[in-house]
């Protein structure tokens, strides 16, 4: 059985307020832990090519702009690129 890393991303903010607007309130992401000084979201992924090469923990969202972004997180690392 496959086990995947912790999909985890850290962001440096200028202010938690407009980070929960963003991650919270625009992308729907739950929150978790927080303190005054930082906060986590929990970002549930969608996994990829499940038990073959480059299997991945994938996201995507849209960008205020309608721009696609992906998050993706490699259960192998060394898979990044394989074919």
């Amino acid at each position: 059985m496959s086990t995947m890393f912790p999909f985890y991303l850290a962001f440096p903010v200028t202010s938690l307020d407009k980070a929960r607007a963003f991650y919270g309130g625009l992308l729907g992401c739950p929150e978790g832990r927080s303190s005054p000084e930082w906060v986590d979201f929990d970002i549930e992924p969608h996994i990829r090519f499940k038990s073959k090469a480059g299997e991945q923990a994938t996201m995507f969202f849209l960008d205020p702009c309608g721009n696609a972004i992906e998050f993706k997180a490699f259960e192998n690392p060394e898979m990044l690129f394989a074919k």
